[in-house]
C-alpha cells in the first residue's frame, strides 16, 4: 500500500525563520512593552535597542532566555554580538 499516515499532513508547512535584525527579533513579541517586560528593561530602553539595532550586553542573558521560552531560533549570544558589531560599524561610518 502507498498510504500516508494522517499525522504527516498535520505537520506545520513552515518553520519561522530566525530573525535577521534586532528590530526583527523584538518584533516577535506582541509589543515592545512585552519585550521590555520579558527581558527586564524599561520600555524606552527596549525602544532604543530596536532603533539602534543592538542590545546592550547586560541584557543578553535575558534576551536569549526569553527567546528560547518563545521558541525563537537563532537568538544566541553569538548572534547578538554580531548584531552589536554590525550596528557599531554602521555608527562609525
Amino acid at each position: 500500500m502507498n498510504e500516508h499516515p494522517a499525522s504527516i499532513s498535520a505537520l506545520p508547512t513552515s518553520i519561522p525563520a530566525p530573525p535577521t535584525s534586532v528590530s526583527g527579533l523584538i518584533g516577535r513579541w506582541q509589543s515592545i512593552g512585552a519585550f521590555a517586560a520579558d527581558v527586564g528593561c524599561g520600555y524606552e530602553a527596549a525602544r532604543q535597542m530596536r532603533r539602534r539595532g543592538r542590545i546592550a550586553p547586560q541584557h543578553w542573558p535575558h534576551v536569549v532566555a526569553a527567546s528560547r521560552r518563545l521558541g525563537i531560533a537563532g537568538a544566541s549570544y553569538e548572534w547578538l554580538a554580531g548584531c552589536a558589531a554590525a550596528a557599531m560599524q554602521g555608527e562609525a561610518a
